[in-house]
């Protein structure tokens, strides 16, 4: 049954099919790390997002390209023009060069993504790698009248492109009225953003340009590196929801003022991981507010990686999702049980999955292809091991697998593995069993329990014992 994925498109405010410009080819854009700490779990959740897109477009036969940049230059510590560079404030408190510190956290960045089995983009562009095509884009803009220069910066000129703020909703006349006096006075309006900063010297980054000495702008890496390398308009677009009114707005704005031709056909966004209500309000995690946990702290408490993925498909993608360590913890038990299943079901059957595993296999792709719907997926999933235990009928790898091309969750590379018990472990074993054949209860519970204390869990099934470590 030939499907396709219909989506929620931030610039259209519907949820709609996403087309591509040509049939089973798919430019994708998505927004990466900024490399001066390491990404917390607020980004982490929009990553695993961005996969899962990524990976229902290709479960569905296209061929996707995906790219990501890595922001090591630019980004300020406001995501508009005003503070330090946040590479540099790193660098400083660590006594290192602004690229040592690129290289270790997107070092870092890479783990997290191996660790929760994120796909590698095709291409993950680095911005200091592409001073001269964002050059070469802000000369567009200067030709198009869309840029002026002051003694501080190249700013783009938002009140030549139309229809600036448009997908955000921005109330331009309240934003003009409520605005404060910006750091240069020489600024047209206190909306329009820099392309490029000069006359900046206690800037360590810094490249010539037509303009004077100096460094890009955020929003311009974007812009510059997606058109380099997918096209000036792109088939779709993602990032966190807190992108929208600044940083996608201005890549909009720039964009088409140096092309003329829409940048993106269909925006998408994720919304925050939050934490608990302090007061009448949940607030986002953030590394400027201070409330910050990494997958390497999920870690150091024995939780499972890709518990955390599985945690997120609690919730829907564009719905806030709060924090909560109990149920991440949770997330990780259900995990090891769906591993035990794995590891000890019968073989692929040549003769294909029991006939009722296609009507679940049938909700867990409607789920997925109605706006990322993964509660509903996730839903199926545990549906269709519960009812292989139940039925006795446990022939349902092919279809755990074909799910898994979508969750991620290394379900194949499970089974693969050889449990490797311990001998002493394998010893209790087999004593429990000849205590089960000798009806003498009392000592298999015993033993049940002390393997249970050392961090052993015996599963008894219809189709035998399942041995695991606790999660």
């Amino acid at each position: 049954m030939s499907r396709q994925l219909r989506i929620y498109n931030t610039n259209s405010r519907k949820v709609e099919p996403l087309e591509p410009q040509v049939a089973g080819e798919v430019s994708y854009y998505s927004c990466g790390p900024t490399v001066y700490g390491y990404a917390h779990l607020g980004n982490l959740r929009t990553y695993v997002f961005t996969d899962v897109l990524r990976r229902v477009l290709e479960f569905d036969g296209n061929e996707v390209t995906h790219v990501m940049n890595v922001t090591d230059v630019g980004h300020m510590t406001t995501d508009e023009d005003e503070g330090e560079d946040k590479m540099e404030a790193t660098a400083r408190e660590r006594g290192q060069s602004p690229w040592e510190v690129a290289q270790y956290y997107t070092d870092a960045f890479g783990a997290d993504m191996d660790d929760l089995n994120l796909k590698r983009p095709t291409l993950m562009p680095k911005a200091t790698d592409h001073i001269e095509c964002m050059l070469d884009l802000i000369q567009r803009l200067e030709d198009n009248g869309y840029a002026y220069l002051t003694d501080s910066a190249v700013y783009y000129d938002t009140a030549k492109f139309r229809s600036y703020g448009n997908m955000a909703g921005l109330n331009l006349r309240g934003q003009e009225a409520g605005a404060r006096v910006g750091v240069d006075p020489d600024k047209r309006s206190p909306r329009d953003f820099a392309l490029w900063k000069v006359n900046q010297p206690n800037h360590i980054m810094q490249w010539d340009s037509p303009w004077g000495r100096g460094y890009p702008g955020w929003h311009l890496e974007c812009s510059a590196m997606s058109m380099k390398y997918l096209g000036e308009t792109l088939d779709l677009h993602s990032g966190g929801i807190d992108h929208i009114p600044v940083h996608h707005t201005n890549e909009i704005a720039q964009s088409e003022g140096a092309t003329g031709v829409p940048f993106v056909r269909t925006w998408v966004h994720a919304n925050f991981l939050t934490l608990p209500a302090d007061g009448d309000q949940e607030r986002r995690m953030g590394k400027s507010l201070g409330n910050v946990s990494t997958l390497a702290g999920l870690k150091e408490q024995k939780i499972h990686p890709l518990a955390y993925r599985v945690f997120c498909y609690g919730a829907k993608y564009r719905q806030p999702l709060t924090f909560d360590i109990v149920a991440i913890r949770g997330a990780g038990k259900t995990l090891q049980g769906l591993y035990g299943f794995v590891r000890y079901a019968p073989p692929e059957a040549e003769e294909g999955d029991e006939p009722w595993a296609a009507e679940i296999m049938e909700r867990f792709l409607t789920g997925v292809h109605d706006d990322l719907n993964m509660p509903v997926a996730w839903a199926a999933v545990l549906e269709l091991v519960r009812e292989a235990n139940r039925s006795g009928e446990p022939r349902i790898l092919n279809t755990l697998y074909e799910m898994d091309r979508i969750l991620g969750l290394r379900l194949r590379e499970v089974r693969a593995e050889e449990l490797d018990l311990p001998a002493e472990v394998k010893e209790q074993v087999a004593r429990r069993e000849a205590a089960r054949e000798a009806k003498d209860w009392g000592i298999a519970d015993a033993i049940r329990n002390e393997l249970n204390e050392s961090g052993w869990i015996l599963e008894d099934t219809p189709q035998g014992i399942r041995v695991r470590k606790a999660a």
